[in-house]
């Protein structure tokens, strides 16, 4: 008999052949119920357990497991990229760097979003911005009802919108991801060259700054055989990505993330995102032996 699962897993390149049916199993079938963008069923997720498998913000599982709850992160990258480019400035208001935003407001969607902490992560260690000195304006809750912001943070009215904000000279920069406006003249990445310089940063680093995780319910995780099935129809779909998008996806498998996950770790402290340190094993507490070979 097979197994349905509500799943939210958004359209990747490599997720494509599983989404499409190029991949599937007897075992196991994933029912995707999640929103286009995945990032907006993950509070559903988290506080209701509206799905029993899919794509997690990283960040988001570092919090869930600080706060027991009940989900199990797989070694595999969903998503992830790197992140110079995600925060940006106006150019039409005088040209500004790093170091810049010391002292003044810089709007994101939320805190704890986990391109913030990369880009945050990047510019304090990286650059030297003292993040302190930075007042956050963010547009919305944490995904977990248990966090709180830190006290450098404000929260703006509901509908307040970054990029007019940016605009409009209300804010010194936004640190925006796929909600960065395309090719707006006004628009100029705070860090220069930021493509490239981001480039740069991974090969020198040795990873790729991870956006999401997959995660299960620990009900499914009970079931080490679907586990391992649902690990091996997302690394089906991902083989049959092209080699371009691969080559920019961060690896799948523990040890190859070790690093990057550590990373995250590492920062989420430092910004108080989580209020204890984490181990990276520990994150994989209930994942079959044979998968984190």
């Amino acid at each position: 008999m097979t197994l349905t699962l509500a799943t939210n897993l958004a359209d990747y390149p490599s997720t494509l052949a599983l989404k499409e049916g190029r991949v599937s199993s007897d075992l196991v079938a994933l029912d995707f119920q999640g929103p286009k963008a995945a990032s907006s069923g993950f509070k559903d997720m988290i506080r209701r357990d509206k799905y029993q498998v899919g794509e997690l913000a990283i960040v988001t599982f570092l919090q869930a497991k600080i706060y027991d709850k009940p989900y199990v992160m797989l070694p595999f990258a969903v998503s992830g990229r790197t992140q110079h480019h995600c925060i940006a400035y106006n150019r039409d208001r005088g040209v500004i760097g790093p170091k810049d935003i010391e002292g003044k407001k810089v709007g994101v969607r939320t805190y704890a979003q986990t391109t913030g902490l990369w880009v945050r992560g990047i510019l304090q260690h990286d650059y030297g911005v003292d993040l302190d000195t930075v007042e956050w304006l963010t547009v919305a809750d944490g995904h977990l009802p248990e966090y709180h912001d830190p006290a450098n943070c404000t929260r703006l009215p509901d509908g307040a919108n970054l990029a007019q904000m940016l605009f409009d000279g209300e804010i010194a920069a936004a640190l925006m991801g796929n909600e960065m406006p395309k090719e707006d003249p006004r628009i100029a990445t705070l860090i220069p060259d930021a493509m490239e310089e981001g480039a740069r940063w991974a090969k020198r680093e040795g990873y790729i700054p991870i956006n999401h995780m997959f995660v299960v319910h620990k009900d499914v995780a009970a079931n080490p055989d679907v586990v391992r099935e649902i690990f091996r129809m997302l690394s089906d779909s991902r083989a049959a990505a092209p080699d371009s998008v691969l080559a920019k996806l961060p690896p799948v498998g523990l040890e190859a993330n070790r690093k990057g996950i550590q990373a995250a770790i590492d920062l989420a402290l430092e910004q108080k995102i989580i209020p204890r340190r984490l181990s990276v094993d520990e994150l994989f507490e209930g994942v079959p032996d044979d998968l984190l070979a």
